[in-house]
């Protein structure tokens, strides 16, 4: 990016004083929060899958990296620089295990690591290295899209995708420079091109579901769905699937924090996107709680998949619920059926998150055994077969 650019952005930071992560939190995690095919339809979805491949395609929550995230991750590197890697090294193998598997960015990443994050706000900025981390773990891309998304104004947007460009992770997001649409980012996975599209309820950092766009950044409403609805992501997703791909997954920042229940907003827009052919995968971050999956239309829709690191934990804040120290990895196998139609299998593998040195774990029956049924039995609320994963 030339300097001029960099100037521009620079003199039009605006730091934004968040009303929570969304409302009720504060920053410690505490609360009182091919090219050439010529239409959509001119072949069938999953129609690049060869007969008898499979392909998983799958993420996680978010990646929230509260102050004392951040400051084990300094003490695991000896005071010098950040080392967030432990943090991750027993969720590894099902991350990498997936042939895509996408990220939820919740904050800014600093390209430098100046202007971090202060204590017990709620404006975030985040070390460079967590992407890096996020990359061995064995992420292919990530979403940036979320109310924390211009806690660092327009040079946190830039900075944040840059630091997600350099460690090689393809990232959806807000641009820096003005557009006139949302462009879907292309992962070729094992020959399927995969399409990803990412919306939220808000880029400004109100606490729900609104129509206001940041007033210096108006082409941000093209990572809003209350601004562009229903009709504008399926919009994207035909042109996505005219220009070449053969499948469009979606990343949703949506639904009531700390709800474990879906809202009907989710469920509405989430039906209105599956019942169509342009969509084929919805993936849902921000509430901080595992939410249900459900299969519409042949298709899965996981509301929400809960935290996959943070602070957030009743032993931090009592107010804070014990399923907010609860994520999931999400496995959605995908192969051609019979019919030529798009066939999907949805398992998934329940984490947690263990305060103190911040380490991502497994929960199974034997590890972890409360928040393995506190997300098995919240996944399985609306009666769907979205089966966990069996402990390796």
């Amino acid at each position: 990016m030339g300097r001029t650019l960099w100037s521009i952005i620079t003199a039009t930071t605006l730091l934004v004083a968040s009303t929570g992560c969304s409302s009720g939190d504060d920053e410690t995690g505490g609360a009182t929060p091919s090219a050439g095919r010529s239409s959509a339809s001119s072949s069938a979805p999953g129609s690049a899958l060869k007969e008898g491949q499979v392909v998983h395609i799958g993420g996680s929550g978010d990646i929230l990296v509260h102050t004392p995230v951040r400051d084990r991750a300094k003490a695991n590197a000896g005071g010098s620089g950040y080392d967030f890697d432990p943090m991750f090294a027993a969720v590894k193998k099902p991350i990498s295990d997936l042939d895509l598997a996408i990220c939820h960015m919740e904050t800014p990443l600093s390209v430098d690591n100046t202007n971090l994050s202060i204590p017990a706000t709620m404006s975030f900025n985040v070390p460079h290295e967590v992407a890096g981390t996020l990359k061995r773990t064995g992420f292919d891309g990530c979403d940036r899209v979320g109310n924390h998304v211009v806690d660092r104004g327009l040079a946190g947007v830039a900075s944040t995708k840059k630091v997600l460009d350099d460690a090689g992770l393809k990232n959806q997001g807000p641009t820096p420079e003005r557009t006139d649409a949302q462009k879907p980012v292309i992962h070729d996975v094992d020959g399927l091109k995969v399409a990803h599209l990412a919306y939220s309820y808000t880029t400004g950092n109100e606490a729900a579901s609104n129509t206001h766009v940041p007033a210096d950044l108006p082409w941000f409403k093209y990572w809003q769905f209350p601004v562009v609805k229903a009709e504008g992501i399926l919009a994207d997703a035909r042109k996505a699937k005219a220009d070449g791909a053969d499948v469009v997954v979606l990343s949703m920042h949506w639904g009531p924090e700390y709800s474990s229940d879906a809202s009907p907003e989710q469920r509405e827009l989430a039906k209105k996107l599956l019942e169509s052919p342009e969509v084929d995968l919805i993936l849902g971050t921000h509430v901080h709680v595992a939410q249900p999956c459900e299969k519409i239309n042949g298709k899965y829709v996981v509301y929400g998949m809960g935290n996959f690191i943070s602070n957030q934990s009743p032993s931090v804040n009592p107010s804070l619920k014990p399923a907010t120290q609860d994520g999931m990895i999400v496995d959605v196998a995908l192969s051609r059926g019979k019919d030529g139609k798009l066939a999907q299998k949805l398992t998934y593998s329940p984490t947690h998150v263990r305060i103190g040195d911040y380490e991502v774990q497994l929960a199974t029956p034997t590890q972890n055994p409360e928040a393995y049924q506190r997300v098995t039995k919240t996944m399985s609320a609306l009666g769907d077969k979205c089966d966990a994963k069996p402990a390796s």
